[in-house]
């Protein structure tokens, strides 16, 4: 047993973060050979868990889930970081480098408090506050309201139970990891296309920190890391924030990926799909698909994305 921890891994403080780092040093330990004690598991309180009342694009965007651990990891406090993917800020600094993803999960929503979207009766409110999951409803029941619900996947079930919304959304590998497998009915991912990056964990070091690298290279997926690479350059490529509909989905077979996209206005009534078959690896060919959407979107769409990379 080692007198001291091999690495330290930092992860936000919510149950589903915490979840997903005991993952991730459980794949480290296995791995490696490593007893449990040679990853120490250091909790950071980040921004976005303690301002819970407005939605992210008001108050700083994705930032708010990894400022505090981007701080720590250039300070050596910690050498590295457990994220979902999908609340990872598009453009990192270069200080820091996505050294892992690990495989990844079911990339599917739930919806909560109906068993169909079709079965939503006309007029009920939705708890959501992802732009993606707003338009795509609204696409689909412009006659529905979307109520604002923002926090952690217990906070959220609970307002749901409260009837602060008679339906909301979570995403199926976050019910998962937290043994929630039986709640909500599975949209199929084919149909109601998730967030970019979704049920992906990410680990990220200091760039320089070599030894850091190979320790996490042992468990990096490389297909999951080849998607999540494509989709980010997908967002990239749209100058997507968190306040851009955007919905993607991969899907990964003999060393290709075909990657589905939609872009929306914030209301839904327009929706600009595209899709993209390439080698995993190749970034010229979610930046094109990107362009393309964006070229056949009228300003009700454009207006709420950044300029074509």
């Amino acid at each position: 047993m080692p007198a001291q921890p091999l690495i330290r891994l930092g992860t936000r403080r919510s149950p589903l973060a915490m979840a997903q780092a005991h993952e991730a040093r459980a794949r480290l330990c296995a791995a490696h050979g490593w007893d449990e004690s040679a990853v120490e598991l250091v909790p950071v309180v980040a921004s976005g868990d303690r301002i819970q009342d407005r939605p992210l694009a008001e108050i700083g965007g994705k930032a708010l889930w990894t400022r505090e651990l981007d701080q720590w990891l250039v300070e050596g406090r910690i050498d590295g970081a457990v994220h979902s993917m999908k609340d990872v800020e598009t453009l990192r600094p270069e200080a820091i480098a996505i050294a892992a993803i690990l495989p990844r999960a079911d990339k599917a929503d739930r919806l909560l408090g109906a068993q169909a979207i079709s079965d939503i009766p006309a007029g009920a409110r939705i708890g959501t506050s992802a732009p993606r999951r707003a338009a795509q409803l609204l696409h689909l029941r412009p006659d529905l309201a979307v109520v604002g619900i923002r926090g952690n996947v217990a906070t959220r079930m609970a307002k749901l139970e409260a009837g602060e919304a008679d339906a909301t959304f979570l995403a199926a590998a976050g019910l998962d990891r937290l043994g929630e497998d039986s709640v909500g009915v599975r949209l199929d991912p084919a149909e109601w296309l998730p967030a970019p990056a979704q049920a992906a964990i990410g680990i990220e070091c200091r760039s320089g920190d070599a030894q850091t690298r190979a320790m996490l290279a042992a468990i990096d997926d490389a297909p999951s890391h080849a998607e999540v690479a494509a989709e980010r350059r997908l967002l990239e490529g749209l100058g997507g924030s968190c306040s851009s509909p955007i919905a993607a989905l991969s899907r990964s077979g003999d060393g290709l990926i075909a990657l589905t996209a939609a872009i929306f206005s914030p209301d839904g009534t327009v929706r600009i799909d595209g899709e993209a078959e390439f080698a995993a690896g190749d970034d010229a060919a979610p930046l094109a698909l990107a362009r393309g959407l964006l070229a056949r979107a009228p300003a009700a769409v454009t207006e709420h994305f950044g300029p074509i990379s």
